[in-house]
């Protein structure tokens, strides 16, 4: 497949973003690392002054959870499309409700038609997922993520490396 440059994805003068959150990531790093909650609006607005954000998907556990069903709603009206996968219990007690492997098809697919992607998580399975896709599509990959809390390898991996800190946090 062919490489795309940055000016042939984009027939504007305006750079395309598209815009991926892992949401248990971010809620899980940023409670525990500051006691507080990821604002969403503060990123959608740090997040436009990348380009015009053409798509942007959150990831989370579908719940019954009135509050949880609350906050998917929320990130509706700040613009995301929520896309929900089932919380699985297993037997042994473990769980399981990760989207790693959809956020990665999403980004696979994604990719090729926008200048920037950014990625809210800070997990290390997605360093292999930045490096490919800065590679091969000619694409800016920014991450953010709470900085003791995110992978190294995906620090290093990514176009640019946003840390959630108080401007971010509510």
């Amino acid at each position: 497949m062919a490489e795309h440059s940055a000016s042939e994805k984009t027939s504007t003068s305006k750079k395309q973003v598209a815009i991926f959150a892992d949401v248990q990531n971010i809620y899980y790093t940023t409670r525990d690392a500051y006691r507080r909650n990821f604002d969403y609006n503060a990123f959608w607005a740090l997040a436009m002054e990348y380009g015009d954000i053409v798509s942007a998907y959150a990831y989370a556990i579908a719940s019954q959870d009135p509050k949880q069903r609350q906050f998917h709603h929320i990130l509706r009206g700040v613009g995301f499309k929520v896309k929900l996968k089932p919380y699985i219990q297993r037997a042994d007690g473990s769980a399981k409700g990760d989207w790693d492997v959809g956020i990665t098809i999403d980004i696979m697919e994604t990719a090729r038609d926008v200048d920037t992607i950014i990625l809210l998580s800070g997990d290390g399975d997605f360093e292999l997922l930045v490096r490919h896709v800065a590679e091969r599509y000619n694409c800016n990959v920014v991450v953010l993520g709470v900085p003791q809390l995110t992978a190294n390898g995906l620090i290093e991996a990514a176009s640019e490396f946003i840390p959630i800190k108080d401007a971010l946090l509510r």
